[in-house]
């Protein structure tokens, strides 16, 4: 078994081999709190309470995030104690506490998602006993199980159940065949993109958790012809609900590869049968507001990292092929940028991949630096620079149209410096804060 000095913290892309470039191991979590965690998500379901069932450390966190929030008043704990796993109440503790917090909350919610945790997994609580049984004693309250399991990050991460979760209690109803949605998504998708200007100026309703306002308007989800989705964790949530609906899905990877992004619009335009533009105006205006930005910000090293876009290979790829200095990625595996990854080790061999979460990132942030513009939270706080670029899960930008707003964002953190201390402390970026 390798030591924590043993395990290296970069390597340059020229010697990655393969789309995993670090053996697991001890990790560090960095102080930047930009990245939505599963409370987040959940307050994105109109009038849905949440009711989380944990030890006490972990509710230490669960609780904080909603008081951060503002949104106390939308979540309810169950604390697990140690005597509780030997007594074999656990099922009775958690059916009990969900009653006494419904009879005691001042109206009765539509919607509950019910959190269990790791503990519960490793005592086999049959969780199934326990919605049915609320159900019974609730049956004008739709309950939804809901996992805060960080010990299955190797399996199915948290982050990716709760994403599929969100759209459980979604309930079938006829189809429009005018109507799609995006889904797995934590932010609207901006409407100057292709992609939405293409669904609304062809007539399309347009779905979207984050547009909707009321329990009604979630629901109306389930009438979409197609689920549009982009991002991994969104692949992941529209397959759950294509199996249980039947609302087939659509990928269009949120990528900065210009054949991928024509390739995305075509599929669409021939699935909702629309006719579909060449794109070559929105392609010279992304390579014009990229050019502009590298006039700009010159040989400044650049540094990318994997919270910011869930396509950073690409991106450094596109960078680098306008001109940018890009030296640092931030990730600890490649996914779906395998093609990206190829072509980055022979047009900049020295590249440096580094680890998002190996212990040996501990004192990066105290080490001197060269001036570095970051693009990404983690990036900005490894390189202990104010220069950032200030977005986490591609900032809502799609398309051409997020390439060029990309590359204002740049120029804007290379202008301004952001005070990064105050900035990455807040935690869910976008969503609502007493901090601020």
């Amino acid at each position: 078994m390798s030591t924590v000095q043993e395990r290296p913290r970069s390597i340059r892309i020229a010697d990655a081999d393969g789309t995993a470039f670090f053996p697991s191991g001890l990790e560090y979590n960095t102080p930047v709190r930009g990245m939505w965690n599963i409370v987040h998500t959940g307050m994105l379901v109109p009038g849905a309470h949440q009711i989380f069932a944990c030890a006490q450390g972990c509710l230490r966190g669960v609780i904080l995030t909603a008081a951060e929030m503002n949104a106390l008043d939308r979540l309810s704990w169950i604390s697990v104690s140690e005597q509780d796993m030997y007594d074999g109440s656990l099922e009775y503790d958690i059916i009990g506490g969900c009653a006494e917090i419904l009879h005691k909350l001042p109206e009765q919610p539509k919607i509950v998602l019910l959190f269990l945790s790791c503990i519960h997994l490793f005592a086999g609580v049959d969780f199934d006993m326990i919605l049915r049984t609320l159900h019974e004693q609730f049956p004008q309250v739709k309950f939804v199980d809901c996992y805060m399991t960080p010990t299955m990050r190797q399996t199915v991460p948290p982050a990716f159940q709760m994403a599929a979760q969100l759209y459980a209690a979604l309930e079938a109803r006829p189809n429009n065949p005018k109507a799609v949605s995006i889904i797995g998504n934590d932010r609207p998708t901006d409407e100057q993109s292709e992609l939405v200007r293409l669904i609304r100026e062809n007539g399309f309703v347009l779905h979207d958790l984050t547009l909707c306002k009321t329990y009604d308007a979630y629901q109306r989800m389930a009438e979409s012809a197609l689920s549009i989705t982009y991002t991994p964790i969104g692949r992941y949530a529209g397959e759950a609900l294509e199996q249980r609906l039947g609302i087939p899905q659509l990928y269009l990877p949120n990528s900065f590869d210009y054949a991928q992004i024509r390739e995305n619009y075509r599929q669409l335009c021939n699935l909702l049968g629309m006719a579909c533009p060449d794109f070559k105006a929105e392609m010279q205006a992304a390579d014009a507001a990229l050019d502009a930005a590298q006039r700009e910000i010159g040989s400044t090293a650049v540094a990318i990292d994997f919270t910011a876009v869930t396509r950073p290979f690409e991106l450094a790829l596109l960078l680098c092929e306008h001109g940018f200095s890009v030296k640092y990625v931030i990730a600890d595996a490649a996914g779906e940028e395998r093609a990206a990854l190829d072509r980055l080790r022979t047009l900049c061999p020295d590249l440096e991949i580094l680890s998002a979460v190996n212990v040996n990132m501990l004192h990066l942030h105290d080490e001197p630096h060269e001036p570095v513009l970051a693009v990404g939270q983690k990036a900005a706080y490894y390189f202990a620079t104010d220069h950032f670029v200030n977005i986490v899960v591609n900032g809502g930008y799609y398309g051409f149209a997020g390439i060029q707003a990309l590359a204002k964002l740049m120029t804007e953190a290379f202008r301004e410096p952001k005070d990064s201390r105050t900035v990455l402390r807040h935690k869910g970026l976008g969503c609502a804060s007493c901090l601020l």
